[in-house]
């Protein structure tokens, strides 16, 4: 009797231990899976600026045979300085018309004209920005994530990225800090003076 009561015991011992170790194993993995990496924030960072479809404007292009195509090694560098514009007709954007340079980098509206800025990694793109002037930029329409600077100009859609969560903005911050550097200062914004009041 008692030498089977020592065995009950010691099966009861074993099968506790083995649980206890099962279930340290699994909190370990759940821990190690609930921690993403660097690499996995850049990532989906990526996949966020990808469907934001942040490089339509922010990723100077060329006339590919399928139409413009993102030039590589400028990838996210904005509106580069220097680079021409087509001549445009004053009175149709007075008319109320908007315009598009042919690379999405430039636009012309009742506002003025605006170039998308460099987000690039580089000094001259948001190297030197901390996350909390990019969450500004996007949650506050604030140039360059600047208390009193002028808002961001048309087309930024900071309207719609606002609704993006703390971690979606940390994750795309990572990612454009991840990429290579464009060396390139945007133009500055030429801002029509506001309309005079209604009568």
């Amino acid at each position: 009797m008692r030498y089977s009561f020592k065995i009950t015991i010691s099966a009861l011992l074993c099968i506790l231990l083995i649980n206890a170790c099962n279930n340290q194993a699994t909190e370990t993995k759940e821990t190690t899976a609930s921690a993403p990496t660097a690499e996995d924030k850049i990532k989906e960072g990526e996949r966020l600026v990808a469907s934001l479809d942040c490089e339509i404007c922010h990723s100077p292009k060329r006339l590919g045979p399928k139409g413009p195509e993102v030039i590589p090694e400028l990838r996210f560098g904005g509106h580069q300085a220097g680079s021409p514009l087509p001549p445009y007709d004053e009175a149709t954007v007075k008319a109320g018309w908007v315009l598009f340079a042919p690379d999405f980098t430039s636009m012309i509206g009742p506002w003025g004209q605006s170039y998308t800025a460099n987000i690039s990694s580089d000094s001259t793109g948001i190297g030197m920005w901390t996350e909390e002037q990019f969450k500004k930029v996007l949650r506050e329409g604030k140039y360059k994530g600047m208390e009193n600077t002028r808002p961001i100009l048309p087309p930024m859609p900071w309207e719609a990225y606002k609704n993006l969560t703390d971690e979606e903005i940390s994750k795309v911050f990572a990612f454009l800090k991840s990429t290579k550097p464009v060396k390139n200062v945007v133009p500055t914004a030429k801002i029509n003076p506001p309309p005079p009041p209604a009568k």
